[in-house]
């Protein structure tokens, strides 16, 4: 299984050259295999929660709620990976253990970790301090 952490997911959004690597790569792989983690659903409707909220006028409100919209859309046709008891008691290990990233992500890396998933973030800084995660960037 692969799981996409917000990143590769923004850029699934977004589009651009990084985003067309990903998607090729992506395609290589049955569509049941491919997964997100409901710890970035998180993640990303408070960025979107909050762009809404910062809009200074309504036209801009709109346009938040059109893009908010496309990202409901997004996950409604993604498979969803629950927080589960297994992957909280990968999180508490890795909190005991003294990994030092940041909570989200110690999150994320816990549900890869569980379903023995690979993740794949650009994020390698953080999450290569994970002990037996699996990851990768395939924007390069």
């Amino acid at each position: 299984m692969l799981i996409l952490d917000s990143d590769h997911l923004s850029l699934l959004e977004w589009g651009g050259p990084e985003s067309m690597r990903l998607r090729e790569r992506l395609a290589e792989y049955p569509e049941k295999t491919v997964a997100v983690s409901i710890i970035s659903y998180e993640e990303q409707m408070r960025g979107w929660m909050a762009c809404i909220a910062r809009a200074r006028s309504i036209s801009a409100q709109v346009v938040g709620y059109q893009r908010l919209r496309r990202h409901l859309d997004n996950y409604r046709s993604t498979l969803v990976v629950d927080f589960e008891e297994n992957a909280a008691e990968h999180y508490r290990r890795l909190k005991e253990t003294g990994v030092r990233i940041g909570a989200m992500d110690l999150k994320i890396a816990a549900v890869a970790l569980s379903l023995n998933a690979t993740l794949l973030s650009r994020n390698l800084v953080d999450f290569e301090k994970v002990p037996g995660l699996r990851v990768e960037d395939w924007t390069r």
